[in-house]
């Protein structure tokens, strides 16, 4: 039988591919991008009590309503932003679903959709599904919107533009100034924004989130798209969220209803009464920067050469002291022989190139991290 694949040029993820690797050969996986601890006990007994009360049917398609309205209420506490939790908020089936029901929802056969590279494996599969087409971005070599090329890069065809802070895999953020070049280059070529915060709540050092939600522009031509699972450390429930105003929210329920129809009604309903403690998620910098600052430390006493972690819970790495090793064969290697996995940056790029660094995720336990640690400081003894 011919099958004629939609995507032709993709294979196995990187992630499924490192995380393999690692289970190989019993290493500590750095790789892949989820904790290794478990969630607030709290967030477990509301789930459980909503299952108890028979909340078990489907919920709305949109969403449990106090959940969205949970949401509301955080987004305007965080942002000082109204948006209606019956028009403008739908509960979705963790962020990958919702950014490719936001591309499906906005993009036609032909049109362009400008990516900033290095670039999340799910954006480029996920225009193409929609039948358009990937203009690719370069990031500057310290990893900044070259706001100049994705000028240049805007056409008559131009549709959209995806933007993600704090970015994955580089671990940097967006800045003021760079809300305002992108709304005006949106106003100019009447773009939609398709906005990936699902590290809203992971910015180090006193700086602040920008989301396009609290941008009055930008709010009113944006999909922004957050996600439990990053936020409460359960990233296997797959629960996220998108808002945008009414008339794009329309048609991303059109698609949304299609799609995965709704999400699992007791995680819902647990989300909702949780949600009514801000501590979480207003503590989740604190959190990470702890571990953030002990995994660099750590790194300190390596020939690995850190760069700089603003947001998420990535550090990317310099290793050419190390190695002269391509990076998706130094990050074998590294599993292999060192013991630890990470994912090759190149992997985030679609032409491959090679500036000799990796990502690490320090989203791990510190015990995790130590002993990620005492195997790396081997570096230099086994080059």
């Amino acid at each position: 039988m011919k099958i004629d694949s939609k995507l032709p040029s993709v294979g196995t993820t990187i992630f499924t591919v490192m995380s393999a690797l690692a289970e190989q050969h019993g290493a500590i996986n750095l790789g892949q991008g989820f904790p290794d601890f478990d969630c607030d006990p709290k967030l477990i007994e509301a789930v459980h009590a909503a299952m108890l009360a028979g909340h078990n049917q489907y919920p709305p398609m949109a969403g449990v309503a106090a959940l969205r309205e949970a949401i509301a209420r955080k987004i305007h506490q965080c942002h000082a932003v109204a948006y209606d939790p019956a028009a403008e908020i739908t509960v979705t089936a963790g962020a990958t679903q919702a950014l490719l029901t936001a591309l499906l929802a906005v993009i036609r056969a032909g049109d362009e959709v400008i990516v900033i590279e290095p670039v999340y494996d799910c954006y480029i599969p996920g225009i193409e599904l929609a039948g358009g087409r990937a203009v690719r971005v370069p990031m500057t070599p310290d990893y900044r919107i070259d706001w100049d090329r994705v000028e240049a890069a805007a056409g008559p065809a131009t549709r959209a533009i995806m933007i993600n802070s704090p970015h994955n895999p580089t671990g940097t953020v967006i800045n003021a100034d760079d809300l305002e070049r992108l709304a005006g280059l949106a106003d100019r070529h009447d773009l939609v924004v398709i906005g990936d915060e699902v590290y809203e709540h992971m910015v180090f050092d006193g700086m602040a989130h920008r989301s396009l939600s609290a941008h009055p522009a930008l709010r009113e031509r944006s999909f922004v798209i957050s996600s439990f699972g990053k936020t409460f450390h359960v990233t296997g429930w797959k629960v996220g969220y998108c808002v945008a105003p009414a008339a794009l929210m329309t048609e991303f329920r059109k698609v949304h209803q299609f799609n995965v129809f709704t999400v699992n009604t007791p995680m819902q309903v647990g989300l909702a009464a949780y949600l009514d403690d801000p501590a979480p998620y207003l503590g989740l910098a604190d959190f990470y920067q702890a571990r953030r600052d002990r995994f660099l430390a750590g790194l300190a006493g390596t020939t690995l050469r850190p760069r700089a972690c603003e947001g998420t819970y990535f550090v990317v790495c310099d290793y050419s002291a190390n190695s002269d090793l391509a990076d998706a064969d130094f990050c074998r290697w590294l599993t292999s022989t060192i013991g630890v996995a990470a994912v090759p940056m190149s992997a985030f790029r679609s032409d491959g190139r090679d500036d000799r660094r990796i990502r690490f995720c320090f989203a791990k336990r510190e015990a995790t991290l130590d002993a990620a640690l005492a195997r790396l400081a081997c570096l230099d003894e086994a080059r």
